[in-house]
């Protein structure tokens, strides 16, 4: 699954650490979320959107075509 948090957390100027911090979750989770390793849990992107504001479908991005899932 692809998302938009790395380009709107460092558009408000929040780092990795701070993010992680924020989220309670590893610096390395960020990354991983970040780069299209990991995939949230609902509650995880739940809070990650809320915290920007926005609604989850305006961070992540679900590719219908790929049944959600990271090709490999």
């Amino acid at each position: 699954m692809k998302n938009k948090i790395e380009k709107i957390r460092k558009e408000r100027e929040i780092s990795q650490e701070n993010f992680a911090k924020i989220l309670g979750v590893s610096r390395q989770t960020i990354s991983s979320l970040e780069t299209g390793r990991y995939n949230p849990s609902i509650f995880l992107a739940h809070k990650i959107a809320r915290f920007f504001g926005m609604a989850i479908e305006d961070v992540f991005i679900f590719d219908e075509d790929n049944g959600g899932k990271n090709e490999e």
